[in-house]
């Protein structure tokens, strides 16, 4: 169970009805243990998603294809395209894979996350979208 906490003067509350949700279901009086630590801005995460989602529709129809129509595909090949990847060595095909690296919260910083959002746009705009307008896609991530 996961449950997201704001520190305040007077203790730790839950941060969205989701959490107070999980909260209301803990048995008062009963010992729970918690491992905390700092998250990163899920609105900066949303953002991303959002950067990926508003690239997959400029893409052509035969570039969607080429992804297997699945966005989650193309999202690792942006991510491995901008350098964020690791080499894990394949038996069955003799030879190193670059694979994708989490971008879990607990698995990368704030700033290795806005790092990888500036090479992830600088990979879209040179490799798989070149002829878009680039203000124009701003505004339209702005949106979100």
């Amino acid at each position: 169970m996961k449950i997201r906490l704001v520190n305040t003067p007077t203790g730790f509350v839950p941060e969205t009805d989701d959490d107070y949700e999980v909260k209301r279901k803990m048995k008062v009086g009963k010992v729970y243990e918690a491992t905390i630590k700092e998250v990163r801005n899920p609105k900066f995460l949303r953002l991303y998603f959002s950067l990926i989602n508003i690239a997959w529709e400029y893409l052509t129809e035969q570039q969607q294809a080429f992804f297997y129509n699945n966005k989650e595909s193309f999202r690792k090949t942006l991510e491995v395209a901008a350098g964020h990847f690791e080499l894990v060595y394949s038996r069955s095909r003799n030879e190193w894979l670059e694979m994708p690296k989490s971008i879990a919260f607990d698995a990368i910083t704030e700033q290795e996350f806005s790092d990888l959002f500036e090479r992830v746009k600088t990979t879209l705009y040179q490799q798989f979208i070149p002829d878009i307008n680039k203000e124009e896609f701003e505004k339209e991530l702005k949106w979100y």
